[in-house]
């Protein structure tokens, strides 16, 4: 059988965020400052949590990697989004669509796993406290951490899989700032309708399960606070609290994104800066400003 010529797209054109000259003006500069906000917070709740002797426990080493995949996260796509905001013409090649497909889903894979183990930390703390030092020791702790980068790897590696050898041959407009799976199967010059659903299958997995596994976690951790006397509630409710809350902040976006698609062009925009730009900055400011141990460490620098 003869074989079809096409001509292979070598590179995406991105619309962005608007039309408007001065809207992006305006963008940049939120963007910008944003984007510094969340590598400083990150970097400083790092450093913070290394320098102080009070923070070397399980739950703060788990945080600290939360922030480093967080600093990773938001550098995948904002950076590429900020300098677009200057050009008159926004395009990105094949090569830089795989990379952002692939960092995007390995260090969003990550936080997904990495969410679940500051649960099972929060699990063992608070219904298993008398065995807490022996199970969550410094081996658990780094395995749970580098489980989270291998199973993040291996999503990210499937996903990309399933795309890097579609046919894309015109026409090559990406309606986002970033390159996004749904969006760009679109654009594939075969049908597509079987590898939507094993690709959001795929995504749809992982993070369901992270999903369920949370909110059993964090139920029982509830239901065992009710029960216990007020000795120490306060302070094991305000923690539970903030993870509870980075919780839905994560998964909200990605289960409207991949899970639960609604094809509305603002809103699919809408949560992907909210899930590529805000969450990455909300994180270290939920943990910094409900976290005691960090106000009383920040106050010891």
């Amino acid at each position: 059988m003869e074989e079809v010529n096409q001509s292979v797209v070598s590179e995406f054109i991105i619309l962005g965020l608007c039309n408007s000259r001065e809207l992006q003006a305006f963008l940049l500069v939120i963007f910008s400052s944003l984007y510094l906000i969340t590598i400083l917070g990150n970097i400083f709740i790092v450093f913070l949590i290394i320098a102080d002797l009070h923070l070397h426990s399980p739950m703060y080493f788990l945080l600290a990697n939360l922030s480093i995949i967080d600093f990773c996260l938001s550098s995948v796509t904002t950076p590429k989004m900020i300098t677009d905001f200057l050009k008159e013409n926004k395009t990105i090649s094949f090569e830089g669509c795989m990379c952002q497909v692939f960092f995007g889903h390995f260090f969003g894979g990550g936080e997904m796993v990495l969410l679940v183990s500051m649960a099972y930390d929060r699990y063992v703390a608070i219904c298993k406290p008398l065995h807490y030092s022996s199970i969550m020791n410094r081996q658990t702790c780094i395995g749970l951490v580098i489980t989270s980068w291998i199973i993040g790897f291996m999503h990210s590696i499937s996903q990309l899989a399933m795309i890097i050898k579609l046919p894309f041959c015109g026409p090559r407009e990406l309606d986002t700032f970033f390159c996004d799976i749904p969006l760009m199967i679109k654009l594939a010059c075969i049908d597509t309708h079987i590898l939507e659903m094993w690709i959001n299958a795929d995504s749809g997995v992982l993070a369901t399960i992270c999903f369920i596994l949370l909110l059993i976690s964090y139920s029982y951790i509830l239901f065992t606070i009710c029960l216990h006397s007020k000795d120490g509630t306060s302070k094991a409710l305000s923690t539970c609290t903030a993870h509870i809350t980075v919780v839905v902040l994560f998964f909200g976006p990605c289960i409207f994104i991949y899970l639960w698609p609604l094809s509305i062009t603002w809103v699919d925009k809408f949560l992907a800066v909210f899930y590529a730009v805000i969450t990455p900055l909300l994180n270290p400011a939920i943990y910094t400003l409900r976290n005691q141990e960090i106000k009383n460490a920040i106050k010891r620098l």
